[in-house]
């Protein structure tokens, strides 16, 4: 994680980012500096996350935070969060957002939220991602928080990734962080 990504989300909170990464070595050393970056802030960490990287993220946080400074990790599982409908669909996935982060907006608690978006393969309706992602970045906007995607780009057809483009403003290409131009 960069400092000036680190200063962004200080000064502004509303920062929507797409992580297309390369390899899972690199995705772990992002994950892990996001939320250790969180902890070190005081502010809750809300990671949708598959059960076995989750395991693997937390052993790793186990090492290096004691179990209080831990309890600002709150890990989402992933196919619950993404399927909560039975299938991928943007409204009840926003629901299920909503209703997980109204405890820290109520309470004017300070959150961030990391996305691991993954599937077997792309195979879903680009247009429903599409809808998706504009639904987060408003909910980025009215909650004032930062979100990191991440997507593996290795599985990402190049219509999905300008899709990704025109709904993110920002992009974490490994560790420098740009604005995307492409978006809408």
């Amino acid at each position: 994680m960069t400092q000036d990504m680190n200063e962004l989300f200080i000064e502004h909170r509303k920062v929507h980012v797409l992580y297309s990464y390369q390899t899972m070595q690199n995705y772990l050393k992002q994950v892990l500096s996001f939320i250790e970056e969180g902890i070190v802030q005081e502010e809750y960490v809300l990671l949708v996350e598959n059960e076995r990287l989750s395991l693997s993220i937390m052993n790793e946080l186990r090492k290096r935070f004691s179990a209080e400074q831990l309890e600002f990790v709150h890990l989402i599982n992933s196919l619950h969060f993404y399927r909560s409908s039975g299938s991928y669909h943007p409204p009840a996935i926003a629901e299920y957002f909503t209703k997980t982060v109204e405890p820290y907006v109520t309470n004017g608690v300070k959150f961030r939220s990391w996305a691991h978006v993954e599937w077997a393969t792309m195979t879903e309706p680009h247009y429903l991602i599409k809808d998706f992602e504009k639904i987060v970045d408003g909910a980025v906007n009215d909650y004032a928080f930062p979100l990191i995607c991440a997507y593996a780009s290795d599985k990402m057809p190049d219509h999905l990734l300008q899709i990704l483009l025109e709904t993110h403003p920002y992009v974490l290409v490994e560790n420098e962080l740009v604005q995307s131009v492409q978006y809408q």
